[in-house]
């Protein structure tokens, strides 16, 4: 219910207000909440309920109306004479209703609702396991649309410096310091930036737009997605649905089982019938009358032992056939983890050398403009030092978003 109401004000606040900021785990909630395949859970939750109700009737009385008449060739007589007694009419009517209540079944009903209900646990679970793999859509969406904002932040500050740099150098072509080829260097320079921009914002559109329809909430190009920290704790327990899915299999089977015992118990019922016809019970009195039978009956079906073994057999080998399916998920999970935690090591590692190198390319920019303010250095020398520089902060933006894809990347693969 929280979680409802959660999604719920999350969807308010974005679609009311003209500014809103979006984190990664609402964007969970939201994609979960909006997938059409999450009304399947109440169609599960209705089919198990009817399924139990069926299997309930099995305790109640099972009613059955016969009718028949028949007209026979010879009836039954009697060779000497009767005061009273009449020959039988050679045709006969009945018409009865037979009442069926049992008194133990030996647990053949209980094990069939335990059957309904592991089974409605198996369809939940892949469920989950269906839903859950969203989550890997909104990651590249999610990253993908932050590295976009990173890079138009800093394309913002290169073409300021390009703005600048443009300045500088039209003041040198007026003191015969640069000639218009210099200045043309650093223009397409500035063209070059307003491209890739329009690319850019272009790219992020798109992304924002899929992301829009995932979470099933209105593009809005002022919401921001909120940046997440890179310095957060993950384990390195894996607490997957899939492995959840794999235990209701092994419930659904037991269940199986206990259904296969349950065949092979006795059964007691008891039995009335009420009926109307002529004859009767007393087949002595030619004429309709009414009767009834009372008893109790016990049945025990011995062919099921005949298929008995066979069916348990059948069972361990799906219990085997599950099993290997979760050692093969879980070796691969852990393959997966080893990935992505070498990834994370690496991202770590660039990030601390990336500040050296935009500060050393930096430096290396910043002697290059004095040189060509003092003519020792031309323009086009210059502009080389700037997309150098440019590519490290770069370099170090694609590395941040990096590392945090891949923390979560990892969150993912553990769901922790």
């Amino acid at each position: 219910m929280k979680k409802r109401l959660s999604i719920l004000i999350t969807l308010l606040l974005i679609t009311h207000a003209g500014y809103a900021q979006l984190s990664i785990e609402e964007c969970y909630e939201l994609a979960e909440a909006n997938y059409p395949l999450i009304r399947q859970y109440g169609l599960i939750e209705k089919t198990k309920e009817y399924n139990l109700s069926n299997a309930s009737k099995g305790y109640l009385p099972q009613m059955q109306l016969n009718a028949k008449a028949t007209y026979q060739s010879e009836v039954t007589q009697i060779p000497i004479d009767v005061e009273g007694v009449t020959d039988l009419s050679k045709d006969q009517y009945q018409a009865t209703v037979d009442i069926n209540q049992s008194i133990w079944d030996g647990g053949a009903i209980r094990s069939q609702k335990e059957t309904i209900r592991t089974q409605a646990g198996i369809d939940r679970q892949n469920l989950e396991v269906t839903l859950y793999a969203i989550r890997d859509r909104v990651n590249q969406l999610y990253f993908g649309i932050l590295l976009y904002d990173e890079t138009l932040i800093q394309n913002d500050i290169y073409l300021e410096d390009l703005e600048r740099n443009y300045t500088e150098v039209a003041a040198y072509v007026v003191n015969g310091l640069a000639n218009q080829a210099d200045l043309d260097a650093v223009e397409v320079e500035r063209v070059k930036a307003i491209q890739s921009r329009v690319q850019t914002t272009y790219n992020r559109n798109v992304y924002l737009e899929m992301l829009s329809v995932l979470i099933g909430v209105p593009r809005d190009e002022n919401t921001r997605l909120v940046k997440p920290s890179a310095n957060q704790l993950y384990a390195n327990t894996i607490q997957r649905p899939e492995l959840a899915l794999y235990e209701a299999q092994f419930a659904n089977l037991d269940a199986q089982m206990k259904e296969i015992k349950a065949s092979l118990m006795p059964k007691i019922n008891v039995n009335l019938t009420g009926g109307y016809g002529r004859p009767g019970l007393n087949i002595l009195e030619n004429k309709f009358s009414p009767y009834y039978i009372a008893g109790l009956s016990f049945n025990w079906n011995l062919g099921n032992l005949y298929t008995r073994k066979n069916n348990l057999g059948k069972i361990e080998v799906n219990r085997g056939t599950i099993e290997t399916q979760r050692e093969t998920f879980l070796f691969n999970t852990e393959l997966d983890m080893t990935q992505s935690g070498n990834e994370i090591q690496k991202y770590r590692e660039l990030l601390q050398t990336d500040d050296e190198i935009i500060r050393l390319r930096g430096s290396v920019r910043s002697s290059s403009e004095a040189k060509v303010a003092n003519g020792t250095l031309s323009v086009l020398d210059l502009m080389k030092e700037v997309n150098a520089e440019q590519t490290a902060i770069q370099d170090k933006i694609l590395h941040e978003i990096q590392l945090l894809q891949a923390i979560y990347n990892m969150k993912y693969i553990t769901n922790n």
